[in-house]
């Protein structure tokens, strides 16, 4: 694959049918993508029974005045190591770009900014992200796996977490009841 090709600040969007029920309607945030492998971060499914507050107190942070939002599941590898994608009108300490898309970090700082109201002015909190070694997504890509829509900020910041597939579907001209047609599955 070339650079050009690689889908950092992409969405993908899992396909109906695609045969992995962990990926069912999911929608992940490429954050990375080379000829490494790749990772992303699961922005379309609320992690159940966790919310920032909770987040927050159990690695020792004051809430403060963060929202008491959802925590998103963020994929099935490492999860409960948690990422924050966020607008890029905050950095600090590992902050990576991705893109036009948003801004990437993993570490303490940008949740006690959060807490303290310094941070970014929009960001989304998951916990675990997809990961593909070198050459897997390419594969699963050719084999009815995965959508690289474009990646749209509106996705991730204004478009509530249930809607987010078919939101990203809607965005790139393709009505998701037509790939439920066509593949059987909703």
């Amino acid at each position: 694959m070339s650079e050009a090709e690689y889908l950092s600040g992409r969405l993908l969007l899992a396909m109906p049918g695609m045969g992995d029920a962990r990926f069912d309607h999911a929608v992940v945030a490429m954050c990375v993508h080379d000829e490494h492998g790749a990772l992303g971060i699961g922005i379309g499914h609320v992690r159940d029974g966790i919310t920032l507050h909770g987040l927050l107190e159990d690695v020792g942070i004051d809430p403060g005045v963060a929202p008491d939002v959802p925590i998103l599941n963020g994929g099935p590898v490492e999860t409960a190591r948690g990422f924050v994608l966020h607008s890029n009108d905050w950095g600090g300490e590992g902050s990576v770009t991705v893109n036009s898309l948003c801004d990437l970090s993993a570490s303490m700082d940008v949740l006690r900014a959060i807490a303290e109201g310094r941070g970014p002015s929009r960001y989304l909190v998951a916990l675990g992200y997809a990961g593909w070694g070198a050459g897997q997504l390419e594969g699963e890509m050719r084999h009815h796996g995965w959508y690289a829509a474009q990646g749209r900020p509106e996705i991730l910041f204004e478009t509530p977490t249930g809607r987010r597939w078919q939101q990203a579907w809607k965005r790139e001209g393709i009505d998701p009841s037509h790939l439920v047609a066509q593949t059987g599955r909703a």
